[in-house]
């Protein structure tokens, strides 16, 4: 599977509709709860999400750099941060709307890497870290066929250099009938047991 507009594009549609829900039922009550990731409280949690999935999602399209004030920003201190994160998404999906952003190679700073690359990586980072966002507070992160198997390349794919950077833990044994998603949400580390309740 190659990284391509085609390819990525209608999931990253989908997948930030399915942030957007997802975002909606987090209640207050919950944000101080374990994330399951490390340390991290729900907040915490939510926090990196919607800095990376959303902001950083569009400034790359852009090719801008994510300012600080936006890395060290408590989005939930906002009661109404949910629908501003889904606001936010809308603009990222619109700013990777146009073919020719897709074109060329973005510079991360440490490196440069093809925009289609780069593309995929931060859907993955919105569905991984919005599967532990509903993982932790009782929801379900959905994702048609289509984006399961785009997970799972992608996952496969940078596996081992995120496990380098202690961004993925160490993968999770699936039973041998595990779904696709299931698949490749224990390549990145993430027991995918049913939610709790």
């Amino acid at each position: 599977m190659e990284e391509r507009m085609d390819t990525v594009y209608p999931y990253l549609v989908e997948a930030a509709a399915e942030a957007a829900r997802v975002a909606a039922g987090v209640g207050p009550d919950r944000l101080d709860a374990p994330s399951g990731c490390g340390e991290w409280d729900v907040r915490t949690l939510v926090n990196h999400w919607v800095v990376y999935s959303s902001h950083g999602l569009e400034h790359r399209a852009r090719r801008l750099q994510l300012p600080g004030e936006l890395t060290g920003r408590d989005f939930t201190a906002d009661a109404d941060w949910a629908t501003q994160y889904a606001a936010q998404l809308d603009r990222a999906v619109t700013a990777w709307a146009a073919p020719e952003v897709w074109d060329g190679d973005i510079d991360l700073g440490f490196a440069r890497q093809p925009a289609s690359e780069v593309a995929a990586l931060i859907w993955a980072e919105l569905v991984l870290h919005g599967w532990d966002v509903a993982h932790a507070t009782g929801q379900e992160f959905r994702v048609s066929d289509g984006a399961a198997a785009l997970l799972l390349h992608v996952v496969e794919k940078n596996a081992a250099i995120y496990r380098q950077y202690e961004g993925f833990a160490e993968p999770v044994e699936v039973a041998a009938g595990a779904s696709v998603y299931e698949r490749a949400l224990a390549g990145s580390g993430r027991d995918p047991v049913p939610v709790r309740s």
